[in-house]
């Protein structure tokens, strides 16, 4: 009896001693994962941390090189914001004097306006074919080889007749009677009309440009005078090219001016020449051939 008591005794002493050691290793393994937990946590920590100070110190470079950029950038000299100027101002001298110098003929529009007046105003006429406008109060008008200003002041003169002190304003709408005329070895030659002011290069490249048989160094400006005088010059468009003309050489054509592209065409514009004169030649060429 005493011997079964004390092997109880002794199998639930085991049992409890096997509980113990069993919750000990337990506690040591939750405790391990805690620990672990909070390594992982505080480096996760130290990466995010690591992260951002990289980031700082990229926006810190990049704001360093850009401060550097912006001190070795070259600002704009006094010297190249007079050049742009003085280009400027030259271009818009171009575009006034052809405003100012321009003569009206047909196909051209412009707008006739009388200041507090606009049932009596015209927003938008166009020269006939005989260079006359109409105009409600004058009825038809010649218009064709006038400037505005010559215009303005005569639309002025005769408008006073029915309204006291009129102020009377012409605008160019369209500019449609301007021509000069291109022959001989270029892609598209004929008679132009100059909506623009147009230099002799600028001219040859909107006819195609030079054809391969055509000799860009001889090239032959035809002018007339008001006085139907004409006169020759010469261009060499090659060095224009080459980049090595002057301003002076690239010129502003003139209305009735013809350009002449010696080559393989050129014998017959010769022949024409011949028998008409020069000066004939550039008015029945302007004309249309008639």
């Amino acid at each position: 009896m005493e011997k079964a008591i004390g092997k109880k005794q002794r199998a639930k002493r085991r049992r409890q001693g096997l509980a113990q050691r069993f919750n000990g290793r337990v506690l040591t393994a939750v405790f391990l994962l805690l620990a672990f937990s909070v390594a992982v946590a505080a480096q996760s920590s130290s990466t995010v941390q690591a992260k951002k100070d990289d980031a700082r110190e990229a926006v810190k470079e990049d704001k360093a090189k850009a401060l550097a950029s912006d001190k070795t950038a070259v600002p704009p000299t006094a010297d190249s914001s007079a050049e742009e100027a003085a280009i400027q101002a030259q271009i818009n001298s171009v575009y006034q004097q052809f405003y100012n110098s321009y003569r009206l003929g047909a196909g051209d529009v412009v707008a006739i306006h009388i200041d507090k007046h606009p049932e009596d105003s015209v927003e938008k006429t166009t020269v006939s074919p005989v260079g006359q406008v109409y105009f409600p109060l004058l009825g038809n008008v010649s218009v064709a080889g006038k400037t505005l200003a010559q215009l303005q002041e005569n639309f002025t003169t005769a408008i006073s007749e029915y309204i006291r002190e009129p102020r009377v304003t012409l605008s160019l709408l369209e500019s449609n009677s301007s021509k000069y005329g291109i022959l001989g070895d270029v892609r598209e030659p004929g008679v132009k009309i100059m909506t623009r002011p147009l230099r002799v290069f600028e001219a040859i490249t909107a006819a195609g440009g030079i054809t391969d048989t055509g000799s860009a160094s001889n090239v032959t400006v035809l002018r007339q005078d008001p006085f139907g005088n004409v006169q020759t010059v010469k261009v060499n468009v090659k060095k224009m090219m080459q980049g090595k003309a002057s301003p002076e050489d690239n010129f502003y054509l003139q209305t009735g001016d013809t350009i002449i592209v010696p080559g393989n065409t050129f014998k017959t514009i010769g022949k024409v020449t011949s028998l008409l004169g020069v000066t004939g030649f550039v008015s029945f060429f302007m004309r249309g051939g008639r």
